[in-house]
């Protein structure tokens, strides 16, 4: 029997058990694929790749499966030699093939690579990719149906060609997560984020496949609305919001999974607080300075009762925060926000 070659799923150990909230599609029903929730871009980001290295083959397989998704997805790739750039991907054949998973990239120094692809079979790039724009292995969906032979498949991956310990074929294959840990609840058989895996390694006789393209769902899931519409038109539709405005801003959270942007322009720095007043329990996020995609804070109920507050020095520049009710599955709502320069 063949033993599969299988991706790490890196997730950061804080973010590995962090439980969410469950979202569905707005009209109800199931999404297939899985997203962990807290690691998406900002929709409409545009992600800097640089290669780490690698043939001319080897990037232009890259590029070209990376582009299976920004088809579908709201986002843009821009491949370059920019140091800080969000993805950095390297070609060592002995290190297996691998990806952090969307913005937990940002958390990893710049001189280190946030992708392997150490084998380039069948779709492997774009499988890596979509771990990149923050899609989770499809055979971890809770709802996948398939019972583990578990000492089997640790006997199997301790050989060649993975020679994972336990712990590692855990993480990896056996672990699912929880549904209130992600983005969608029903199994895609045909999901590019899912692995062949023999009859052998399960209890039930279920066997999956090896998927090389991105399948009907992979598609539909990445353009829904809670991935990277491209109805939305991203940062262009933020609402400015004028620092130290005697007047709040009004906003509301009209449907369950929404999210409204706000940017703001630090004109010098300084200590800057971010803060939201209403009934509404919402999350907060602030990206910057001039980056939609750095994450500098995050914060749930740190002002007034369920209200969000962020508070920190900030340096000149431009700032979007993203505000989303913390039930994503039902909240819905109106709030206030503010920015104020202490």
């Amino acid at each position: 029997m063949a033993i599969p070659k299988v991706c790490f799923d890196r997730v950061l150990p804080r973010n590995r058990f962090r439980p969410q909230t469950l979202v569905r599609t707005r009209r109800g029903g199931p999404m297939r694929a899985i997203s962990p929730l807290g690691v998406l871009w900002m929709n409409g980001s545009t992600l800097r790749v640089r290669f780490l290295g690698g043939t001319a083959s080897q990037k232009s397989i890259a590029r070209e499966q990376a582009l299976w998704w920004t088809e579908h997805a709201n986002l843009k790739f821009e491949f370059g030699t920019d140091p800080n750039s969000e993805i950095r991907i390297a070609f060592d054949r002995n290190d297996g093939a691998w990806s952090y998973v969307g913005t937990e990239a940002r958390e990893i120094p710049v001189n280190r690579p946030t992708m392997n692809l150490g084998f380039l079979d069948g779709g492997t790039a774009a499988h890596e990719f979509g771990h990149a724009i923050g899609l989770a292995h499809e055979h971890q969906n809770p709802a996948g149906g398939i019972e583990w032979n578990e000492a089997e498949v640790i006997r199997a991956l301790a050989g060649p060609p993975n020679f994972w310990d336990e712990a590692t074929a855990r993480h990896n294959v056996l672990h699912k997560y929880l549904a209130n840990q992600i983005n969608g609840t029903t199994f895609d058989p045909d999901s590019i984020m899912l692995y062949f895996f023999p009859k052998e390694w399960t209890l039930n006789g279920v066997e999956t496949k090896a998927n090389e393209i991105l399948s009907a769902m992979d598609k539909a899931f990445v353009a829904g609305a809670k991935m990277y519409p491209k109805t939305d038109t991203g940062t262009d539709k933020a609402t400015v919001i004028k620092v130290n405005d005697s007047k709040r801003t009004a906003a509301e959270i009209g449907m369950p999974g929404e999210e409204d942007l706000f940017r703001f322009q630090a004109n010098t720095a300084g200590t800057y607080t971010i803060e939201t007043r209403g009934n509404t329990d919402v999350f907060m996020k602030l990206f910057g300075p001039d980056s939609e995609t750095d994450v500098i804070a995050e914060d749930d109920d740190s002002g007034l009762a369920t209200n969000a507050r962020i508070s920190r020095p900030l340096t000149a520049g431009e700032y979007y925060v993203q505000i989303r009710h913390y039930n994503q599955q039902q909240g819905t709502g109106k709030y206030s926000i503010t920015v104020k320069k202490n």
